[in-house]
């Protein structure tokens, strides 16, 4: 009778619908939809129910997904022992599938496990196409257990690849600096900070390798660019001041000034009719747009010109063409020095204004050394010259004079397209940018009106070169597009732009600012589709360089489409103490908020004495290593040495705020036959491209 009712039961259990029942395996259809489930949870900022669910799935149906994605998320909330074990797992389930044994190589490498790490990465090696990347990690893991000579001989191989070669340069700078190799060392540190202007670390070891050699002049040089980033690190400082006796020349001497000796014949500029005649540029103005202090301004002009003094209205001096003439501020007191000696006094500012020649060619104005770049690596004091008019006012709240470019919008514009775009990218990426640039001036005409000009010369506000930044293309780019700006409800956008998107745009809400209608993301990926996007995917599109518009190499670093920094605990525990508060020790850098876009917009600092938060692209950038991040496009890894953390690998993508214009994705669609309205459309999908009459 029992076996009856067994066989029974049985049937009855097989015969239900999708062989439903008590102990029913779940159909595909249930996994998909369970992993969409987890995927919502993570994107709605819940990291520990999503890697609950995901865990849950893994043990339930063994499903590969649920298993990577349970993987990233346990590394993103800094726990590589958990990734390990829920990798452990996979491995016995796919012990024969590339990327789960590259994950599991990846958990034990964060995990400071490197014996295993090593045995996982050397069996793929062999068989994958991305064999420079693991290359790496197989140095990072021999690394660790001190095996030098077999982390150089990999990393010799990996430099010689084209994709993560900064990285790939920095490690092995390292391995000659433990071998006390300065020379070698100092090759490869430069190497990598020339391929990545912005790997800070890269500088930092190559100025310690030329001082570790007797080069004292130019490991304070480099030292004194990190500085211009990082004025209140101790560690720079204290190495700074261990150099200064041992220089050879006077520190102003250590930088190259680029003089201009004599002005260039520029062409004259019909302003078109309907444009804005006047814009008022702070010259030389700091990373925030604001004044530098400075005693007084050089200058001379091309042509026969007049001094307006600016309290009176009335003409104070005249001057001869291609002379040297100075306004002083000393002790309070302001006065105008002619060549011959004589002294002008003067109170609120002055007006240099050149005679307007007969020919073709056009006045300039030479100011001598200018702050170009404030705030950037590649700072510098150079000398500029403009087109228009030069106002030099005197600021007594600051105790500085103040050089403004007075000249019409669309010169202006012709000084920015060159300084912020490539002039070789192609024609309609530059005439994209001249649109934006003409836009944007418009919408934030008057920023700086505090200080007596309108906009400044440097990222706060574009980068403003003058006939310095100026090419045939970049005002070609202007002229074609005069009048041209991209409008929402009949008003000037908020036409903001980055240099590299990394493959996808960011919406402004996202980056920390304000909902714009505008300023949604849009993709350049020519091989993704995020539709169908799951977390784990954003450690391929970030270790690897996805085909994308915005992978553009011509004119520009490929590093600004995918980077790495190696960020030192110490360092970093340097700079939360100075910018934020002292949390001892750091033990995790987590990403609580990470849009479908992939940037982190909420991130977590923990330390041994408590935590931080980083909240807005800009403050996560600023706060997570010395100098900045290129991007909030990342995921970051830990990296332990006897059971302590030593460092944080950052892999990102892009190169600014990414919200808005992606300018080499710009030249990317360009290159692929886009028209540059085109090219807005996409951008910008919601304005429109309007020629308009400014006043």
């Amino acid at each position: 009778m029992k076996k009856h009712l067994c066989a029974i039961l049985l049937l009855a259990f097989t015969a239900l619908p999708n062989g439903s029942g008590l102990f029913a395996a779940p159909t595909a259809a249930d996994t998909q939809k369970r992993l969409q489930q987890a995927a919502q949870l993570y994107f709605e900022y819940d990291l520990t129910g999503s890697l609950k669910k995901y865990v849950e799935l893994s043990k339930e149906t063994q499903n590969k997904d649920s298993f990577l994605n349970a993987a990233f998320i346990a590394m993103e909330l800094g726990q590589p022992r958990q990734a390990v074990d829920i990798m452990n797992a996979a491995y016995k389930k796919y012990p024969d599938d590339h990327d789960v044994t590259e994950f599991m190589a990846e958990a034990y490498l964060a995990d400071g496990q490197y014996t295993a790490a090593e045995h996982l990465l050397s069996l793929l090696v062999e068989k994958r196409e991305r064999a420079e990347f693991l290359l790496i990690n197989l140095a990072r893991a021999q690394m660790g257990m001190k095996e030098y000579n077999l982390a150089k001989y990999n990393l010799k191989t990996a430099v010689r690849g084209k994709n993560h070669l900064p990285l790939s340069n920095y490690l092995l700078g390292l391995v000659y600096e433990q071998e006390k190799d300065y020379k070698n060392a100092a090759k490869h540190f430069a190497k990598a900070a020339e391929l990545d202007h912005q790997f800070i670390e890269a500088k930092q070891h190559y100025a310690m390798a030329l001082a570790a050699q007797g080069k004292y002049n130019e490991a304070y040089r480099q030292y004194r660019m990190i500085y211009s980033l990082e004025k209140n690190s101790p560690a720079i400082n204290k190495a700074m001041a261990a150099l200064r006796p041992h220089l050879t020349r006077p520190e102003k001497e250590l930088d190259t000034v680029k003089e201009i000796k004599k002005h260039t014949f520029a062409r004259k500029f019909s302003i078109p009719s309907g444009t804005l005649s006047e814009v008022r540029i702070g010259l030389g103005t700091r990373a925030n747009g604001k004044p530098s202090i400075r005693k007084s301004v050089h200058f001379s002009v091309s042509h026969n010109f007049s001094v307006k003094d600016l309290s009176t209205g009335k003409r104070l001096a005249r001057g001869k063409a291609n002379t040297q003439w100075t306004a002083l501020l000393q002790d309070g007191q302001t006065r105008l020095l002619a060549p011959n000696g004589k002294k002008y006094p003067f109170k609120k500012g002055l007006r240099i204004t050149a005679d307007t020649p007969g020919g073709e060619d056009a006045p300039t104005i030479i100011v001598k050394s200018l702050m170009s770049g404030a705030g950037m690596t590649w700072a510098s004091v150079d000398d500029k010259e403009f087109r228009g008019d030069l106002e030099i006012l005197h600021n007594t709240t600051l105790s500085t004079l103040v050089p403004i470019n007075v000249l019409s919008l669309e010169e202006y514009l012709q000084g920015v397209i060159s300084s912020e775009m490539p002039v070789l990218f192609p024609i309609n990426a530059l005439r994209a940018q001249a649109v934006l640039a003409r836009t944007y001036a418009l919408k934030h005409m008057g920023k700086h009106r505090h200080y007596g000009y309108d906009l400044c010369d440097t990222q706060n506000c574009q980068v403003y070169k003058g006939i310095s930044g100026e090419s045939e293309r970049g005002n070609a780019s202007v002229e074609s597009t005069a009048g041209e700006t991209m409008q929402y409800k009949n008003a000037p956008i908020e036409s903001v732009f980055s240099a590299n998107c990394g493959g996808i745009t960011q919406s402004a809400k996202e980056a920390g600012w304000y909902e714009t209608p505008y300023l949604h993301p849009v993709s350049d990926y020519k091989d993704f589709n995020f539709d169908t996007l799951q977390p784990y995917q954003f450690k391929d599109l970030l270790q690897h360089a996805h085909d994308a518009y915005s992978r553009y190499d011509k004119h520009v670093s490929l590093a600004a489409y995918r980077w790495a920094r190696v960020v030192e605990e110490e360092d970093l525990r340097q700079v939360i103490r100075r910018k934020k508060k002292d949390i001892g020790r750091i033990t995790a850098i987590i990403p609580l908020h990470r849009g479908k876009s992939g940037y982190a917009s909420r991130v977590q600092v923990k330390g041994t004495k408590g935590s931080v938060i980083l909240n807005k692209e800009n403050v996560i950038r600023n706060n997570l290593s010395l100098g900045m991040l290129r991007s909030s496009y990342f995921i970051v890894q830990p990296n332990y040495e006897n059971k302590e953390l030593k460092n944080f690998i950052f892999y990102g993508g892009g190169w600014g705020h990414g919200v808005g214009f992606c300018q080499t994705g710009a030249a990317g669609r360009a290159e692929a036959g886009q028209l540059y309205t085109d090219i807005l459309k996409h951008y910008f999908p919601q304005a429109e491209l309007k020629k308009s009459t400014q006043e």
